[in-house]
């Protein structure tokens, strides 16, 4: 009876979901990050001190 070694294409394909899951973490996170971005340019100047941020501060955020 003939038997098939599945073990080197189980490891390329957890390298390959590995990369997709990251991609799709990373893609997930500049998106927050441009969401939060986008309504603090919303608030007024006096909104944004009272939470202690400045508009310089909205540029930096990641």
């Amino acid at each position: 009876m003939a038997s098939i070694d599945n073990t080197a294409n189980t490891a390329t394909l957890g390298h390959f979901g590995q990369l997709v899951s990251s991609s799709f973490a990373a893609i997930a996170a500049w998106n927050d990050a441009r969401l939060t971005r986008n309504a603090l340019s919303q608030l007024s100047d006096r909104e944004l001190t009272d939470i202690g941020l400045s508009r310089d501060d909205i540029l930096s955020i990641r």
